[in-house]
């Protein structure tokens, strides 16, 4: 193939360079073996680095990374612009650009949370795609109180087969333990002030007389609450937890918030050698012991 529009990129002729543009529009980025595994099915690592040459060659994907280290793919503007013109993208806002530096490092660490989750929905038979995870989600907040928006890392959308059919959506926040267990744990806040939004409309702020909150424009249950931690010592990261817990028992929107919302944290590196369904999940409640992200 000498080019690749919208329209030119086959799906039957060409559907590991289809897949791997689609992952990359929705991921932002990911590591060769990363970008494997996000395909379904995963395909031989030779066959998908020469169709990254190829998709590279054409101006569509560009990597970083030298000999002897991981590539890190992403899409160029002009792939992103291609991308974006799908069908199955008609519609759903993503913000997809080139990243670089300590960006691109928290970006691929959300790609490690993606992957455990679409992986272990594989193993299970539920039903879940790379396509059903959406990065850097973000909802108006405009109650004049703190930041005027809530931006979650990502937002999951699955579906479990077994043992009752469920519908199961969840807000991701992933922590490096590159800021404080304070800041870590006043996204809370935020997220009971979504909770709780009623929007109003237009430049005067008229009501709106549906009486709808915020989130139910876009969910039919408020998602679940996500904390995936990581980079710190087992110490750190159990004082990061009993933070989170504290600002659940201590606010009272927080504590509204964890009686009607599951709310959960795990280490990242348990999360990948177990699986997400595993009892990994320490509920915020202030339950005790651990279980699965579909039990909190």
């Amino acid at each position: 193939m000498s080019s690749l529009s919208s329209t030119a990129l086959s799906r039957r002729a060409a559907p590991v360079r289809e897949q791997a543009l689609a992952a990359l529009y929705v991921h932002r980025a990911a590591e060769t073996e990363q970008l494997r595994r996000l395909l379904e099915p995963p395909p031989e690592l030779r066959y998908l680095r020469r169709c990254l040459r190829d998709l590279r060659q054409q101006g569509l994907v560009q990597h970083t990374g030298q000999a002897h280290h991981p590539y890190v793919w992403s899409l160029t503007g002009r792939g992103a612009g291609n991308v974006a013109r799908w069908p199955e993208f008609a519609g759903r806002r993503l913000r997809s650009r080139p990243l670089l530096g300590t960006r691109s490092a928290h970006t691929l660490v959300v790609t490690r949370t993606a992957l455990s989750f679409i992986e272990d929905g594989r193993r299970r038979g539920d039903e879940v795609t790379s396509a059903d995870w959406t990065p850097e989600v973000a909802h108006p907040l405009r109650d004049g109180a703190g930041d005027n928006a809530l931006i979650a890392d990502a937002l999951l959308r699955y579906t479990r087969t077994e043992p009752t059919r469920a519908m199961l959506r969840a807000f991701f926040e992933v922590d490096r333990a590159t800021e404080s267990s304070e800041r870590l744990a006043s996204k809370l806040i935020t997220y009971a002030r979504f909770h709780r939004h009623v929007p109003r409309l237009g430049r005067r702020g008229t009501a709106d007389l549906t009486g709808l909150y915020a989130w139910q424009r876009s969910y039919p249950v408020f998602p679940r609450i996500l904390f995936v931690l990581t980079g710190a010592g087992s110490k750190a990261i159990l004082n990061r937890v009993a933070d989170l817990r504290a600002m659940v028992s201590e606010h009272p929107l927080t504590e509204q918030l964890a009686a009607e919302v599951p709310m959960g944290a795990a280490v990242l590196e348990e999360v990948e050698e177990h699986g997400p369904s595993a009892a990994v999940w320490w509920p915020l409640d202030g339950r005790p012991g651990r279980c699965s992200w579909m039990e909190l």
